[in-house]
Protein backbone atom coordinates (compact mmCIF):
# COMPACT_ATOMS: atom_id res chain seq x y z
CA UNK A 1 0.00 0.00 0.00
CA UNK A 2 3.23 2.17 -0.67
CA UNK A 3 1.09 4.27 -3.20
CA UNK A 4 -1.45 5.07 -0.63
CA UNK A 5 -0.85 8.81 0.93
CA UNK A 6 -1.57 7.54 4.49
CA UNK A 7 0.52 4.02 3.80
CA UNK A 8 1.01 2.64 7.53
CA UNK A 9 4.90 2.94 9.09
CA UNK A 10 4.42 1.35 12.12
CA UNK A 11 2.46 -2.13 13.74
CA UNK A 12 -0.04 0.77 15.45
CA UNK A 13 -0.25 2.74 11.90
CA UNK A 14 -1.21 -0.70 10.00
CA UNK A 15 -4.13 -1.69 12.78
CA UNK A 16 -5.51 1.62 12.61
CA UNK A 17 -5.40 2.17 8.37
CA UNK A 18 -7.16 -1.68 8.02
CA UNK A 19 -9.57 -0.30 10.62
CA UNK A 20 -10.99 2.88 8.69
CA UNK A 21 -13.65 3.60 6.42
CA UNK A 22 -13.71 4.92 3.28
CA UNK A 23 -16.20 7.32 3.81
CA UNK A 24 -17.05 11.33 2.76
CA UNK A 25 -14.12 12.31 5.64
CA UNK A 26 -11.33 11.06 4.48
CA UNK A 27 -11.88 11.60 0.50
CA UNK A 28 -12.13 15.50 2.08
CA UNK A 29 -15.62 16.01 0.86
CA UNK A 30 -16.81 17.26 4.61
CA UNK A 31 -15.71 17.27 8.47
CA UNK A 32 -16.76 13.47 10.49
CA UNK A 33 -20.14 13.66 11.61
CA UNK A 34 -23.61 12.10 11.94
CA UNK A 35 -24.41 11.48 7.98
CA UNK A 36 -20.80 10.51 7.38
CA UNK A 37 -21.59 7.56 4.20
CA UNK A 38 -18.88 4.45 4.31
CA UNK A 39 -18.86 4.08 0.77
CA UNK A 40 -16.79 0.87 0.93
CA UNK A 41 -19.37 -0.93 3.14
CA UNK A 42 -22.37 0.82 0.59
CA UNK A 43 -19.89 -0.41 -2.47
CA UNK A 44 -19.56 -4.38 -0.90
CA UNK A 45 -23.35 -4.49 0.33
CA UNK A 46 -24.85 -3.73 -3.64
CA UNK A 47 -21.83 -6.21 -4.94
CA UNK A 48 -22.93 -8.78 -2.54
CA UNK A 49 -26.80 -8.09 -2.97
CA UNK A 50 -25.57 -8.44 -7.34
CA UNK A 51 -24.12 -11.36 -6.69
CA UNK A 52 -26.93 -13.12 -4.26
CA UNK A 53 -29.99 -12.46 -6.92
CA UNK A 54 -27.84 -12.87 -9.95
CA UNK A 55 -26.79 -16.75 -8.71
CA UNK A 56 -30.26 -17.67 -7.29
CA UNK A 57 -31.69 -16.26 -10.47
CA UNK A 58 -29.82 -18.74 -12.65
CA UNK A 59 -29.98 -21.65 -10.73
CA UNK A 60 -33.65 -21.02 -10.29
CA UNK A 61 -33.61 -20.99 -14.07
CA UNK A 62 -31.29 -23.81 -14.88
CA UNK A 63 -32.67 -25.83 -12.52
CA UNK A 64 -33.76 -29.66 -13.61
CA UNK A 65 -35.89 -32.48 -12.30
CA UNK A 66 -32.94 -34.71 -12.98
CA UNK A 67 -29.61 -35.15 -11.60
CA UNK A 68 -28.72 -31.53 -9.70
CA UNK A 69 -25.14 -29.94 -10.06
CA UNK A 70 -23.18 -28.91 -7.45
CA UNK A 71 -24.76 -25.08 -6.65
CA UNK A 72 -28.05 -26.26 -7.37
CA UNK A 73 -27.69 -29.40 -5.26
CA UNK A 74 -26.16 -26.61 -2.24
CA UNK A 75 -29.19 -24.06 -3.33
CA UNK A 76 -31.45 -26.85 -2.57
CA UNK A 77 -30.67 -27.78 0.51
CA UNK A 78 -30.06 -24.24 1.73
CA UNK A 79 -33.48 -23.47 0.94
CA UNK A 80 -35.19 -26.97 2.31
CA UNK A 81 -33.54 -26.41 5.74
CA UNK A 82 -34.63 -22.57 5.73
CA UNK A 83 -38.02 -23.50 4.58
CA UNK A 84 -39.05 -26.08 7.26
CA UNK A 85 -36.87 -23.68 9.92
CA UNK A 86 -39.90 -20.94 8.81
CA UNK A 87 -42.64 -23.85 9.00
CA UNK A 88 -41.23 -25.35 12.68
CA UNK A 89 -41.06 -21.87 14.36
CA UNK A 90 -43.78 -19.08 12.59
CA UNK A 91 -47.00 -20.33 13.04
CA UNK A 92 -49.11 -17.57 11.17
CA UNK A 93 -49.35 -17.46 7.51
CA UNK A 94 -47.17 -15.56 5.41
CA UNK A 95 -45.26 -15.74 1.82
CA UNK A 96 -43.25 -13.02 3.30
CA UNK A 97 -41.42 -15.27 5.94
CA UNK A 98 -39.58 -17.68 3.87
CA UNK A 99 -38.00 -15.54 0.91
CA UNK A 100 -37.21 -13.10 3.98
CA UNK A 101 -35.35 -15.37 5.97
CA UNK A 102 -33.01 -17.09 2.92
CA UNK A 103 -32.31 -13.75 1.78
CA UNK A 104 -31.11 -12.59 5.52
CA UNK A 105 -29.70 -16.24 5.81
CA UNK A 106 -27.75 -15.66 2.17
CA UNK A 107 -26.71 -12.01 2.28
CA UNK A 108 -25.48 -12.27 6.12
CA UNK A 109 -23.22 -15.22 4.68
CA UNK A 110 -21.73 -13.82 2.01
CA UNK A 111 -20.72 -10.46 3.74
CA UNK A 112 -19.77 -12.16 6.44
CA UNK A 113 -17.39 -14.35 3.64
CA UNK A 114 -15.62 -11.51 2.91
CA UNK A 115 -13.45 -12.04 5.92
CA UNK A 116 -12.03 -15.23 4.23
CA UNK A 117 -10.33 -12.64 1.96
CA UNK A 118 -6.33 -12.49 2.50
CA UNK A 119 -6.27 -8.86 4.91
CA UNK A 120 -4.04 -6.69 2.56
CA UNK A 121 -5.61 -8.22 -0.90
CA UNK A 122 -8.56 -5.69 -1.65
CA UNK A 123 -6.70 -2.42 0.22
CA UNK A 124 -4.03 -3.05 -1.47
CA UNK A 125 -5.50 -2.83 -5.07
CA UNK A 126 -7.20 -0.20 -3.86
CA UNK A 127 -4.35 1.93 -2.49
CA UNK A 128 -2.90 0.85 -6.02
CA UNK A 129 -5.57 3.19 -7.90
CA UNK A 130 -5.43 6.15 -5.24
CA UNK A 131 -8.65 4.72 -2.59
CA UNK A 132 -6.74 5.84 0.75
CA UNK A 133 -9.23 3.24 2.75
CA UNK A 134 -11.22 0.45 2.22
CA UNK A 135 -13.11 -2.23 4.55
CA UNK A 136 -14.63 -4.94 3.11
CA UNK A 137 -16.79 -6.88 5.63
CA UNK A 138 -19.72 -5.33 5.63
CA UNK A 139 -21.39 -6.45 8.66
CA UNK A 140 -17.87 -5.58 10.66
CA UNK A 141 -19.65 -1.82 10.30
CA UNK A 142 -22.04 -0.77 12.78
CA UNK A 143 -24.27 1.28 10.02
CA UNK A 144 -24.87 -1.88 8.09
CA UNK A 145 -25.61 -4.36 11.28
CA UNK A 146 -28.29 -1.41 12.70
CA UNK A 147 -29.73 -1.04 9.19
CA UNK A 148 -30.33 -4.42 8.63
CA UNK A 149 -31.61 -4.53 12.38
CA UNK A 150 -34.21 -1.67 12.46
CA UNK A 151 -35.48 -3.18 8.91
CA UNK A 152 -36.20 -6.18 11.13
CA UNK A 153 -37.46 -3.85 13.63
CA UNK A 154 -39.90 -2.43 11.36
CA UNK A 155 -41.47 -5.81 9.93
CA UNK A 156 -41.91 -6.65 13.49
CA UNK A 157 -44.52 -3.88 14.07
CA UNK A 158 -46.00 -4.45 10.24
CA UNK A 159 -46.56 -8.18 11.12
CA UNK A 160 -48.06 -7.33 14.76
CA UNK A 161 -50.43 -4.53 12.92
CA UNK A 162 -51.24 -7.20 9.88
CA UNK A 163 -51.76 -10.04 11.72
CA UNK A 164 -53.76 -8.75 14.82
CA UNK A 165 -55.09 -5.61 13.97
CA UNK A 166 -54.06 -2.19 15.33
CA UNK A 167 -56.01 -2.10 18.39
CA UNK A 168 -54.95 -5.40 19.62
CA UNK A 169 -51.24 -4.97 18.52
CA UNK A 170 -50.81 -1.61 20.59
CA UNK A 171 -53.21 -2.81 23.47
CA UNK A 172 -51.08 -5.38 24.03
CA UNK A 173 -48.60 -3.22 24.98
CA UNK A 174 -50.57 -2.38 28.37
CA UNK A 175 -52.03 -6.07 29.42
CA UNK A 176 -48.66 -8.25 28.31
CA UNK A 177 -46.30 -9.41 29.93
CA UNK A 178 -48.89 -8.94 33.12
CA UNK A 179 -51.85 -10.36 32.49
CA UNK A 180 -55.22 -9.25 34.68
CA UNK A 181 -58.88 -10.03 34.67
CA UNK A 182 -59.99 -6.98 36.71
CA UNK A 183 -60.56 -3.60 34.96
CA UNK A 184 -59.07 -1.78 37.80
CA UNK A 185 -55.62 -4.43 37.90
CA UNK A 186 -55.35 -3.98 34.41
CA UNK A 187 -55.30 -0.48 34.36
CA UNK A 188 -52.72 -0.43 37.52
CA UNK A 189 -50.50 -2.73 35.33
CA UNK A 190 -50.65 -0.86 32.44
CA UNK A 191 -47.41 1.51 32.74
CA UNK A 192 -45.65 -1.33 34.26
CA UNK A 193 -46.45 -3.49 31.04
CA UNK A 194 -46.03 -0.68 29.03
CA UNK A 195 -42.65 -0.08 30.36
CA UNK A 196 -41.22 -3.59 29.65
CA UNK A 197 -42.83 -3.79 26.08
CA UNK A 198 -40.91 -0.66 25.07
CA UNK A 199 -37.78 -2.14 26.54
CA UNK A 200 -38.33 -5.66 25.11
CA UNK A 201 -39.03 -3.79 21.47
CA UNK A 202 -35.75 -1.23 21.68
CA UNK A 203 -33.37 -4.38 22.80
CA UNK A 204 -34.35 -6.87 19.92
CA UNK A 205 -32.58 -4.37 16.95
CA UNK A 206 -29.92 -3.30 19.44
CA UNK A 207 -28.98 -7.05 19.75
CA UNK A 208 -29.40 -8.14 16.27
CA UNK A 209 -27.01 -5.11 15.31
CA UNK A 210 -24.29 -5.84 18.15
CA UNK A 211 -24.07 -9.51 18.07
CA UNK A 212 -23.36 -9.34 14.30
CA UNK A 213 -20.94 -6.56 14.52
CA UNK A 214 -18.96 -7.66 17.70
CA UNK A 215 -18.41 -11.28 15.85
CA UNK A 216 -17.64 -10.06 12.85
CA UNK A 217 -15.49 -6.46 14.03
CA UNK A 218 -13.25 -8.76 16.25
CA UNK A 219 -13.00 -11.86 13.46
CA UNK A 220 -11.24 -9.15 11.52
CA UNK A 221 -9.32 -7.73 14.01
CA UNK A 222 -7.62 -10.96 14.76
CA UNK A 223 -6.82 -11.23 11.31
CA UNK A 224 -5.44 -8.41 11.08
CA UNK A 225 -3.34 -8.69 14.03
CA UNK A 226 -2.40 -12.41 12.80
CA UNK A 227 -0.92 -10.05 9.83
CA UNK A 228 1.09 -7.96 12.20
CA UNK A 229 3.27 -10.89 13.11
CA UNK A 230 5.50 -10.53 10.30
CA UNK A 231 5.06 -6.83 9.52
CA UNK A 232 8.55 -5.04 8.13
CA UNK A 233 9.99 -8.98 7.94
CA UNK A 234 13.34 -9.32 6.76
CA UNK A 235 14.01 -12.43 4.32
CA UNK A 236 17.24 -13.33 6.17
CA UNK A 237 16.02 -12.35 9.69
CA UNK A 238 15.51 -14.88 12.69
CA UNK A 239 12.41 -13.88 13.46
CA UNK A 240 10.90 -13.88 10.06
CA UNK A 241 11.77 -17.92 10.06
CA UNK A 242 10.16 -18.39 13.39
CA UNK A 243 7.23 -15.89 13.03
CA UNK A 244 6.53 -17.02 9.65
CA UNK A 245 5.23 -20.69 10.20
CA UNK A 246 3.33 -19.23 13.54
CA UNK A 247 1.69 -16.62 11.37
CA UNK A 248 0.75 -19.61 9.17
CA UNK A 249 -0.31 -22.14 11.73
CA UNK A 250 -2.25 -19.00 13.42
CA UNK A 251 -4.09 -17.72 10.35
CA UNK A 252 -4.73 -21.78 9.26
CA UNK A 253 -6.35 -21.80 12.80
CA UNK A 254 -8.39 -19.14 13.19
CA UNK A 255 -9.79 -19.33 9.53
CA UNK A 256 -11.37 -22.53 10.19
CA UNK A 257 -13.00 -21.60 13.21
CA UNK A 258 -13.84 -18.23 11.57
CA UNK A 259 -15.31 -20.11 9.26
CA UNK A 260 -18.20 -21.68 12.25
CA UNK A 261 -18.37 -18.64 13.26
CA UNK A 262 -19.75 -16.64 9.92
CA UNK A 263 -22.24 -18.99 9.59
CA UNK A 264 -23.32 -19.34 12.97
CA UNK A 265 -23.91 -15.52 13.03
CA UNK A 266 -25.89 -15.59 9.70
CA UNK A 267 -28.13 -18.69 10.74
CA UNK A 268 -28.85 -16.79 14.45
CA UNK A 269 -29.55 -13.79 13.12
CA UNK A 270 -31.96 -15.00 10.17
CA UNK A 271 -33.34 -17.55 13.59
CA UNK A 272 -34.12 -14.74 15.45
CA UNK A 273 -35.70 -12.57 13.03
CA UNK A 274 -38.05 -15.66 12.18
CA UNK A 275 -38.59 -15.43 16.42
CA UNK A 276 -39.19 -12.26 16.46
CA UNK A 277 -42.01 -12.25 13.56
CA UNK A 278 -43.73 -15.66 15.09
CA UNK A 279 -44.06 -13.52 18.46
CA UNK A 280 -45.29 -10.55 16.56
CA UNK A 281 -48.12 -12.43 15.07
CA UNK A 282 -48.94 -14.48 17.94
CA UNK A 283 -52.42 -13.69 19.80
CA UNK A 284 -51.47 -13.50 23.17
Amino acid sequence: MTTEPSAPESMTDYIKHHLKHLSDYNIGHHDPGFMDVHWDSVLFKFAIALLFVFVFLRVARRATSGVPGKLQCAIEMIVEFVDGLVKETFHGHSKLIAPLAITIFGLVLLMNFMDMLPVDLLPWAAGATGVPYLRVVATADPNTTFGMSITVFLLIQYFGINHKGVGLFFGEFLTAPFHAEKTVMKVALAPANLLLRLIEEAVRPLSLALRLFGNMYAGELIFVLIAVMTLGAQLGSVSTWLLGPAQFVAGFAWTVFHILIITLQAFIFMTLTIVYLSIAAEHH
